[in-house]
């Protein structure tokens, strides 16, 4: 049985997303450990070595190209935070003000690009794919940075706010449209004294099906929502084979992404984590590199020396 196999199985069976460390695995994390290396020499020879690399990414990423995470102090849309609109339970009660939330966040996007980390891997992985080497990504965010900025071969595990899911007939699409319904035009302003547009559930986007109309929903995992089996078994194929793995941006507290490199690291690959500041899994890793990727990143993965480019 693979390293992934068991945890994968179980998460499918019981995992949501959102859900925290325990205390308990908070303290498995903290173990003391040798203190990992911000040697940037060490790591890039690991990296001139490796030739399936597994890259893992968080909204650290995309912050730098001003993308909000509604997280923390003034993490507000209008007067909720994102866990208070992001759940089944929200959109049931009220479809119109999550449409509008995620209205606003698509429309946003529309306006935000890739910053020299979303850049920097996209670059890494089009150059190694002609060495016979390999780049996923693994992210936690729902933005389109990383295939905006080019990356080919990306697992969302959380979903993408520009694909929707028909809560009728179960449809999965791409949309791109801005605005997503002519309902919605001018809609979702972040102010707190905004008022709700209360928008009639017909006048909502409808699924285009032929003989469906449905309701549609942002296709993300909500708060509360397990995550797609098919998606994590992927991942779990892609951490099984990697020989170097990278964690950018992301807390690492934060199930069940928050498992993926420590399980990694405990099979002896070394991981190498990039992110402002340490986190609860930063001793279970080789390296970490602080500060902003889009100044770490950029070198890390930058042409070794001994590549050979043909």
């Amino acid at each position: 049985m693979c390293l992934f196999q068991f945890t994968a199985r179980r998460l499918i069976a019981q995992a949501h997303c959102g859900l925290k460390a325990s205390s308990s695995k908070k303290q498995k994390f903290c173990l003391e450990m040798a203190r990992p290396s911000s040697n940037m020499a060490d790591f890039r020879e690991v990296f001139a070595k490796a030739k399936h690399i597994a890259i893992i990414t968080g909204a650290g990423v995309s912050a730098e190209s001003g993308v909000p995470t509604f997280r923390g102090a003034g993490g507000f849309w209008r007067k909720w935070q994102a866990q208070e609109l992001a759940t089944p339970g929200a959109f049931a009660r009220n479809p119109s003000r999550v449409w509008e939330f995620y209205h606003y966040r698509r429309e946003l996007m529309l306006s935000k690009h890739p910053n020299p980390a979303h850049i920097a891997i996209a670059e890494c992985e089009k150059r190694l794919s002609k060495q016979g080497r390999s780049v996923v990504v693994i992210t936690q965010n729902i933005d389109e940075l990383h295939r905006k900025a080019g990356t080919k071969h990306l697992l969302e595990i959380h979903g993408s706010l520009f694909k929707t899911r028909c809560t009728s007939c179960g449809n999965i699409a791409a949309n791109y449209k801005s605005p997503i319904c002519p309902a919605l035009a001018g809609k979702g302003a972040p102010d707190p004294d905004t008022e709700d547009a209360t928008i009639p559930v017909e006048d909502l986007p409808q699924c285009e099906e032929d003989g469906c109309n449905g309701l549609l929903r942002p296709h993300v995992v909500w708060f509360g929502e397990a995550l797609d089996p098919g998606v994590l078994t992927a991942v779990e194929k892609e951490l099984d084979i990697c020989d170097l793995c990278l964690v950018v941006g992301t807390s690492s507290v934060v199930y069940p992404a928050a498992m993926f490199a420590p399980q990694v690291s405990a099979r002896g690959v070394p991981v190498a984590e990039f992110n402002m500041e340490p986190t609860p899994a930063t001793n279970r890793f080789r390296f970490h590199f602080p500060g902003p990727c889009g100044t770490t990143l950029p070198p890390a993965l930058a042409r070794h020396e001994t590549e050979i480019i043909s």
